[in-house]
C-alpha cells in the first residue's frame, strides 16, 4: 500500500484553495456583521426625545416648616446675646419663630391621557401643596392618589379637560446589561433634561424589601428623582430613584425602580389608594451550606423557615425548619426572590407551597393573608417558665429562662429557652455572631428548654453521622438558624 501523501499538485490545490478563500470570507462578513451589531448606537436621540418629552413633567412641592424659638446655630441657648440677635433677626425679617414654607424639586410623568402621574414617595412626601409643569410650561395643581413608601413610588393626578401626552410601561425584564437607556427629568432644578446611556447592571437591592433597580450610567442628579428611564422603543423601564454618590452628584451609578416592580405597585394604587401585598406569615432566612449539611440537604437552595407565628402559614400546617422549595409551582431560590413573590402574589389567593421536612417532601396549601395588615399587629405567644440550671456548651454558657434573666437581659414575656450568658470569643459560635442575650429556642429542630434537652439533641446528631447541629436563636424577637459544629 502506498502511504498517503500530503502534498497537493497544482491542479488539486487550486478549487480547494478556492474553497477555504470563500469559507474565510464568510467568515469574516458575519464577524464584521456582528461586531457591527455589538457596537451599534443610535446615531441621535433627537427624535426619541421629541417623541417623549411632552409626558414627562417637574414636580414642585411647597411644605410648612414650623419656626424655630430662637437664633439657634448663631448663638448658644441662654446666651445672653440671644436678645440682641434676636432683635436683628425681625429687623432683617429674618424672625424664625414664625412657620416658613419650604419648596423642593423632582420629576415624573404622564402615564394615562386623563392624568395620572407617577414620580417618586420622598419627592411628595410631607408636600402640601403639588404643582406639576409640563413641557408647554402650563402648570396644574396635583393631588396624591397613594404611595408607596416600600418601592419609593407615589401616584399622583391632575384634573385636565384636554388629553395629555403619556407613555407606556416597558416589560423591564426583557432589558439587557449593555442596552441603551435615556432619563429624563429636572436635574438640578435645571429644568427638562435628557442623559443617555447604557444599563450598567441589573436585580441591584439597595435597602428595600421589594427592590429590584435597574443601575445605569445614564447621568441622574438629584432633581432627576421620579423620572423615567427610557429603552429605545420609548417605553419606560424604570423610576430614577437613587444615586451613589460621595458627593451628591452624578458619577455614573444611578438606579432605577424596574418597571415590572413599578406597574404592579401603580395599578394598586389607582384601584385601592394604598397596596394590597400578600402575606405568608413565616420568618425565613437562606440557606446556606453549613445550615443544607445540618439539615441533610442535597444542596445548598431554597428558604430556611425560621419562625412560624400566627398567621396564614401556621394555619396550613407549616413548621420552623421546614425548606420552603417551592411557592404557587415556581421554584424557590432565595428569601429574596420569595418575599417578592409572595409581596406580588394577590391577597386571599390559595397557593401551594412546597416544603422539605426532615428529608420528606410535604405541599401545603396556604391562604394568604395581607402584609400591610399584618405588620400592624403585634405576635404575642404564651410564656413557659423552665427549671433554672446552667452548663457550658459548644463554648457558650447557658441557662434556661428565669425571671431574674429575663429582666437582666431585657427578655420578651413570651420567651422561652436556653439563655447564652456567657460566650467564648475564641468558639465558632462567637464567629457565626451569638452573643449574650441570645435565646437557643430548638436544636435539630427540636424544642430546647434545658441543658439536657441541648445535649440530647447533639447526642442524636452524632449518632446520625452529622457534622454540626442547626440550632434556632432569637434576638430581640427575630430569629435565624445557626449550624454550629459538634464533632470533638
Amino acid at each position: 500500500m502506498k502511504p498517503l501523501s500530503l502534498a497537493l499538485t497544482r491542479d488539486h490545490a487550486t478549487p480547494l484553495r478556492m474553497f477555504w478563500l470563500t469559507t474565510l470570507s464568510m467568515v469574516l462578513i458575519v464577524s464584521q456583521s456582528l461586531s457591527v451589531d455589538a457596537r451599534g448606537a443610535p446615531e441621535s436621540f433627537a427624535d426619541l426625545a421629541e417623541k417623549i418629552s411632552p409626558a414627562v413633567v417637574n414636580i414642585t412641592t411647597s411644605t410648612t416648616v414650623e419656626g424655630r424659638t430662637g437664633p439657634q446655630g448663631i448663638v448658644p441657648e441662654g446666651s445672653p446675646f440671644e436678645d440682641f440677635f434676636r432683635d436683628f433677626q425681625d429687623r432683617n425679617g429674618q424672625n424664625q419663630d414664625r412657620p416658613r414654607r419650604s419648596s423642593a424639586l423632582g420629576s415624573g410623568f404622564v402615564i394615562s391621557e386623563d392624568g395620572f402621574v407617577v414620580t417618586n414617595n420622598h419627592v411628595i412626601e410631607g408636600a402640601d401643596e403639588i404643582t406639576i409643569e409640563f413641557f408647554s410650561g402650563e402648570e396644574l395643581p396635583a393631588t396624591v392618589v397613594g404611595t408607596d413608601p416600600k418601592t419609593d413610588i407615589a401616584l399622583l393626578k391632575v384634573d385636565t379637560e384636554t388629553a395629555l401626552s403619556f407613555v407606556n410601561f416597558g416589560n423591564s425584564d426583557n432589558a439587557r446589561v449593555g442596552d441603551w437607556v435615556m432619563a429624563m427629568g429636572n436635574p438640578l432644578g435645571q429644568g427638562f433634561s435628557v442623559s443617555a446611556g447604557i444599563v450598567s447592571a441589573r436585580n441591584r437591592a439597595l435597602s428595600g424589601t421589594y427592590d429590584d433597580y435597574i443601575q445605569t450610567d445614564a447621568a441622574i442628579n438629584r432633581g432627576n428623582s421620579g423620572g423615567p428611564l427610557f429603552n429605545m422603543d420609548g417605553d419606560v423601564i424604570g423610576v430614577n430613584t437613587a444615586i451613589l454618590s460621595p458627593n451628591g452628584g452624578s458619577i455614573g451609578i444611578g438606579f432605577s425602580m424596574a418597571s415590572n416592580v413599578v406597574t404592579k405597585v401603580v395599578d394598586q394604587l389607582k384601584e385601592f389608594g394604598e397596596t394590597r401585598r400578600g402575606w405568608l406569615g413565616v420568618r425565613i432566612q437562606d440557606v446556606t451550606a453549613d445550615v443544607a449539611e445540618a439539615l441533610g440537604l442535597a444542596s445548598a437552595s431554597g428558604v430556611l423557615v425560621s419562625d412560624v407565628p400566627d398567621g396564614p402559614a401556621k394555619d396550613a400546617g407549616m413548621l420552623a425548619g421546614d425548606v420552603i422549595t417551592k411557592f404557587d409551582g415556581v421554584d424557590v431560590s432565595d428569601t429574596r426572590g420569595l418575599v417578592r413573590q409572595v409581596g406580588n402574589t394577590t391577597v386571599g389567593k390559595a397557593v401551594r407551597v412546597v416544603v422539605n421536612r426532615s428529608g420528606a417532601t410535604e405541599t401545603l396549601l396556604v391562604t394568604l393573608g395581607r402584609r400591610e395588615e399584618a405588620e400592624a399587629v403585634p405576635v404575642v405567644a404564651p410564656m413557659e417558665e423552665p427549671a433554672p440550671e446552667t452548663s457550658t456548651i459548644l463554648g457558650m454558657e447557658l441557662s434556661p429562662v428565669t425571671e431574674d434573666l429575663r429582666t437582666e437581659m431585657d427578655l420578651g414575656a413570651s420567651v422561652k429557652g436556653l439563655v447564652v450568658t456567657n460566650i467564648d470569643e475564641m468558639a465558632e459560635a462567637y464567629t457565626k455572631g451569638l452573643r449574650a442575650g441570645d435565646v437557643i429556642t430548638e436544636a435539630g429542630q427540636s424544642q430546647v428548654l434545658t441543658v439536657e434537652d441541648l445535649e440530647n439533641r447533639i447526642t442524636e446528631a452524632k449518632e446520625q453521622g452529622r457534622k454540626s447541629l442547626l440550632l434556632l436563636v432569637r434576638r430581640a424577637g427575630d430569629a435565624r438558624f445557626v449550624a454550629l459544629g459538634i464533632e470533638e
